[in-house]
């Protein structure tokens, strides 16, 4: 994620980078010798105080989990307030009542315009998708209210629940990523980091085999492809484990593709045929119909996982129907949503250059993989049997505070060997104009999927004479062009002097960190130093809508279960 420095109002001097056609990939610097270099560390448990757990957090678009290290330094799920290890991501805004989780979401049918649910699809927008009571909110300050319900249930278990891991798909973009730390920062949590929901899996994994004990080792080197399917997202990472080193090669995902999109599959199946029985108007336009049938939706589908057939039943305005969905009939209203998923494994391992047969284990997260089909087309696919040794629901969370830990000693200056490296899900750049044609370009300085942390550069050129300041957008993603990118930073450099001619070589150089983080600098050879660069967020919250915001979370009269 960038730094958040402010910035001034830009003068009308500012002109964009421009770079020639040709020799436009050329990299100057592919080395990370002045990244910190972040090593995960490790100890045991009594290495650390007892009354300040490491906590992990699996915040889910669906259902969020919280988990430690006890004092043996293994990690546990907490049970929340109603006894339940899984915390429902729903909240509800009734008149002056905030209720967060399962009681939430049993009230959701009677007041259907005040239910915030799925807030994590929308990480990263200004607003939840739809006003919620007549308001707009940012989602993440829904999801800090989530947080919020972790924090305080298991604050009735533990000494203190503060510094926190939070976890994020790994296909999550950097505004993505700076609104779920924003979210745990509204909660009162003292956010060590943001990890990926696959790192944090594998994390549990080596914990299961023995890996990160201090004599930890392993027979041979592991390829180890997680699939990640969760109720609102879709992640595939692929993986290399030897002993205490996690190193990511490659991953992809899709963050509107998880449960919640095979439920609706049924929903829109069973809204036609109570159609075609009773005519009148889609019930699916009713809020509080389509919260009863959301909710029959995922109860179906968790049918189903045990059984080759269930009942749906609806009602809406007077009239109800009872409809038999069997297995089958639900694979074929969802295979191409399954066939996505085979889609983005095939890309990762392409990226990877990783053949299917290469790949050693697989290893399922998220909720979503219990259904039968899943299995069997990996196992079709990869040609192996699935690894089952970790829990689908909480192997994430558990993965998080074991990151936790080795965080928490970092910072106490305990030293350990577990190392884990990540990549960048997608491409940063710098979008600029074509010399030749005026057209827009994307300069792409990091390619997607390379390992972290690193320092990576371009060289481009001043538009004109007597260019005082350069303008520099740095994106994320995106075409050749530009286009479908996700605008990260607005880069100033100021101060050139007023005889520079055009053309002159300008290098920027993005400093990528193993935690999303991201560092920009910009020099002018010609003049032998470095040019000042401020950098200036383009989304999120700003400093003083998060003050608004806690003040309004502090005096909301808040429903948390106990």
């Amino acid at each position: 994620m960038a730094h958040r420095i402010a910035v001034s109002p830009l003068p009308t001097s500012t002109h964009p980078l421009r770079f020639p056609l040709h020799g436009l990939f050329a990299i100057i610097l592919s080395v990370g010798h002045d990244v910190d270099n972040i090593v995960a560390l490790f100890k045991e448990q009594e290495m650390r105080d007892p009354n300040n757990p490491a906590i992990g957090i699996d915040l889910g678009t669906t259902f969020s989990v919280l988990a430690y290290l006890d004092a043996h330094g293994e990690p546990k799920s907490v049970a929340n307030a109603e006894g339940d290890l899984l915390t429902p991501s729903v909240v509800l805004f009734e008149d002056s009542l905030v209720t967060v989780g399962k009681e939430a979401r049993k009230a959701a049918a009677l007041v259907p315009e005040g239910l915030a649910a799925f807030a994590k699809r929308d990480m990263g927008e200004p607003a939840f998708h739809r006003e919620i009571s007549g308001s707009k909110f940012p989602p993440e300050v829904i999801q800090s209210l989530v947080l919020s319900k972790l924090k305080h249930d298991a604050e009735l278990q533990l000494p203190r629940v503060e510094q926190a891991v939070i976890t994020v798909p790994s296909y999550f973009n950097e505004p993505r990523r700076k609104a779920t730390q924003d979210a745990g920062q509204l909660a009162g949590l003292d956010v060590l980091d943001i990890i990926n929901e696959p790192t944090a899996a594998a994390l549990t994994y080596g914990a299961k085999q023995g890996f990160l004990n201090e004599r930890g080792e392993a027979a041979k080197t592991e390829r180890v492809l997680v699939y990640d399917l969760g109720g609102g997202t879709f992640d595939v990472t692929l993986m290399e484990i030897e002993g205490k080193n996690y190193n990511t090669i490659a991953t992809g995902g899709d963050v509107y593709l998880g449960g919640i999109d095979f439920d609706r599959r049924l929903i829109d199946h069973v809204a036609a045929a109570f159609q075609e029985k009773h005519g009148g108007d889609d019930p699916k336009q009713d809020l509080a119909t389509l919260q009863r049938m959301t909710q029959e939706a995922e109860d179906v589908k968790r049918a189903l996982t045990n059984r080759e057939q269930t009942t749906f039943t609806v009602e809406h305005k007077g009239q109800g129907m009872r409809l038999q969905i069997t297995r089958n009939l639900f694979e074929s209203l969802t295979e191409d949503l399954l066939m996505r998923t085979m889609f983005t494994i095939r890309n990762v391992l392409r990226q990877a250059n990783c053949e299917a047969n290469q790949v050693t284990r697989v290893i399922l997260v998220g909720g979503s993989t219990r259904m039968p089909m899943v299995a069997r087309q990996l196992e079709k696919e990869l040609g192996q049997t699935i690894d089952r040794s970790i829990s689908t629901d909480e192997a994430v969370a558990h993965g998080a505070a074991i990151y936790a830990g080795i965080l928490q000693n970092e910072r106490a200056g305990i030293k350990s060997s577990v190392s884990v490296v990540n990549v960048n899900s997608h491409s940063l750049g710098v979008l600029g104009t074509e010399e030749a044609t005026g057209r827009p370009r994307n300069a792409v300085i990091i390619p997607a999927n390379s390992q972290l942390p690193l320092v990576m550069g371009k060289r481009f050129s001043t538009a004109k004479d007597g260019q005082r300041s350069i303008k520099v957008s740095v994106i994320e993603g995106g075409n050749a062009s530009g286009q479908n990118a996700t605008p990260v930073a607005q880069c100033v450099i100021r101060d050139l002097p007023p005889n520079l001619p055009k053309g002159t070589k300008v290098e920027v150089f993005f400093s990528y960190q193993q935690n999303g983080r991201m560092k920009i600098r910009a020099r002018v050879p010609k003049l032998d130093k470095e040019a000042t660069l401020v950098v200036q967020r383009e989304v999120g919250l700003s400093d003083e809508n998060m003050v608004a915001w806690q003040q309004w979370i502090d005096g909301t009269n808040l429903s948390l279960g106990d």
